[in-house]
């Protein structure tokens, strides 16, 4: 009898625990502003002895961001944001087969998977940490949607040393709001999203500015919805 409701806690109780709270977590976030991530908490006890190292964040609301920073972002990280459920297959597929080859591991997380990770997840490498990644992504896409899963990521992307959100970001390399980035500094920024602490968009080295530059010459090659390009 004992061993039998220990065993029906463990499979049943507590997964349907779990599943309770966090899809409750993530209705709460889908109206409410997210406040703090896993990645700043672990950034300030990183840099904790560093005494020029402050957290620089402030959330603004979607239509309060340039469309050209929305472009920007999904341009430089996930080309097929707005049609895929989550999961970009043929980038996960590729990832796969470069690596049996021997190739350098290449990242294959879409935009919703990075906001799943850098909301829910601890920052770590490892598969327990994927699996939740893959859970929160799922619950994300259809609690969320598109829209709001873009808001949040232009908010809490790390986009800089203690600089999170494209309000900060914006601030701090180019002296003005968010709503007012243009087409260039968007893609300088989203150009430094793959290591945002050494790059610096206002003061690019040669290989950021070319990567800024394809990132252009991507966006115009890509369809946008009304939603992205429009406020």
């Amino acid at each position: 009898m004992v061993l039998k409701k220990i065993r029906n806690f463990f499979l049943i109780k507590l997964p349907l625990f779990f599943i309770a709270i966090t899809v409750l977590w993530v209705l709460v976030l889908k109206w409410v502003p997210v406040v703090v991530t896993p990645l700043m908490v672990k950034r300030a006890i990183e840099y904790k002895e560093d005494d020029s190292f402050r957290t620089q964040k402030k959330w603004v609301s979607f239509k309060k961001i340039s469309p050209e920073m929305a472009k920007a972002a999904i341009s430089a990280e996930d080309n097929l944001f707005v049609d895929h459920n989550g999961f970009d297959k043929k980038a996960i597929e590729k990832a796969i087969e470069d690596h049996n080859k021997g190739k350098k591991l290449r990242g294959a997380s879409t935009i919703t998977q990075q906001t799943a990770k850098n909301v829910f997840c601890w920052p770590s490498r490892s598969f327990v940490r994927k699996a939740f990644e893959a859970y929160f992504t799922v619950l994300i896409e259809y609690i969320w949607g598109k829209e709001r899963i873009l808001e949040v990521y232009l908010n809490v992307a790390e986009m800089g040393k203690g600089i999170y959100g494209a309000e900060a970001a914006a601030k701090h390399y180019f002296g003005h709001s968010a709503a007012s980035l243009t087409r260039r500094e968007s893609c300088l920024i989203a150009a430094a999203l793959p290591d945002p602490i050494s790059r610096n968009p206002a003061k690019p080295s040669s290989y950021l500015s070319q990567r800024a530059s394809k990132i252009s010459k991507i966006e115009s090659g890509l369809t946008f919805p009304s939603w992205v390009t429009e406020r």
